[in-house]
């Protein structure tokens, strides 16, 4: 009997814990005000079974210099707008940039996972503490939006579609920035 109610209480526990594994996430979940920081974004898997054919990631307010990486077999678009504030990059201010970004063309079957990635400055405002990257994943007529924000306290594992995050600090030895 100890033996089933052990197994139980794992089966349980893994029902539990899979949802957490199974959003889509950041590999790097922390990074430094100011920074240059590679978005790596992780989806482990489709939508209820079928595979991911497109993903749209929101870049917010205060991230800049947006960079989508080369990626094979998908089609990349951005989208470009006119920001509330305007920002400093190398000595100049811009004031509009990349607000998007889509993949589509692809297929990722739900079995697999994959990886989509870009490139941006974050901000260096030290009130920022962490910043939010909402995320859409398409498998062919269904849309699972990744944009739940957590609150204060709350822990966004929790959440049933947490949008993918970066909590920003101050650098430290040893935290390489990357250069454009």
């Amino acid at each position: 009997m100890k033996k089933l109610s052990a197994l139980v209480l794992v089966a349980a526990l893994a029902i539990l814990a899979s949802p957490a594994s199974a959003h889509v996430t950041l590999a790097t979940s922390m990074s430094s005000w100011g920074s240059y920081y590679e978005a790596i974004l992780r989806v482990p898997h489709g939508c209820d079974g079928a595979a991911t054919t497109a993903l749209s990631v929101a870049i917010p307010e205060g991230v800049i210099s947006v960079k989508p990486k080369v990626m094979p077999g998908w089609t990349i678009k951005t989208k470009s707008a006119t920001y509330k504030d305007s920002y400093v990059l190398h000595g100049k201010s811009v004031s509009e940039g990349v607000t998007s970004i889509s993949w589509s063309g692809g297929a990722v079957p739900d079995d697999r996972f994959e990886t989509f990635t870009f490139l941006v400055k974050l901000p260096d405002d030290k009130e920022i503490m962490r910043i939010y990257f909402p995320v859409t994943q398409t498998c062919g007529l269904i849309k699972v939006e990744w944009n739940e924000i957590s609150k204060v306290g709350e822990n966004a594992h929790m959440l049933k579609h947490p949008a993918p995050f970066v909590d920003l600090m101050a650098a430290h030895d040893g935290m390489e920035d990357m250069h454009h």
